[in-house]
């Protein structure tokens, strides 16, 4: 099975960014952990800062690329894109939605998620750990 995790805006800053929120690890230092506990699982990762990047790689995975599922992680864009949204309905592989933080203990606007109701399922909360949970999520025996 292939995987491919896509975060989005200002996780490229993950370690530095807001570490009591987000923790002081970076993805970088994280992934290659996830990539050992799952060695039967191809996992592939892309990070942008630009919406339509996010989208041009979720249609090149869900379509052409072979993918099983894609762990969705974007940052911002889950409030205010209905551009993913659509994006995520036109797929042939499911979607998680992932957030780091419990978004629903934050700021109000993180409440409402644009992208939930086009995503398999929702995963928040449980730092970077949120990532092997969607990954579990994805390989489950159908």
């Amino acid at each position: 099975m292939k995987i491919l995790i896509i975060n989005g805006p200002n996780l490229n800053l993950l370690g530095q960014r807001e570490p009591g929120i987000y923790g002081s690890e970076s993805f970088d230092a994280y992934l290659p952990g996830l990539k050992a506990r799952y060695p039967q699982v191809e996992i592939d990762y892309f990070q942008s800062n630009v919406e339509g990047e996010l989208i041009n790689k979720m249609q090149e995975a869900g379509f052409f690329g072979g993918f099983g599922g894609i762990v969705l992680n974007a940052g911002a864009y889950t409030h205010t894109s209905v551009a993913l949204q659509d994006c995520i309905r036109s797929l042939r592989c499911p979607v998680i939605e992932v957030h780091i933080s419990n978004v629903h203990k934050r700021e109000e606007f993180r409440h409402r998620s644009l992208i939930s109701c086009a995503c398999l399922g929702v995963i928040c909360g449980f730092g970077l750990d949120s990532y092997r949970l969607a990954i579990e999520a994805l390989t489950i025996e159908k």
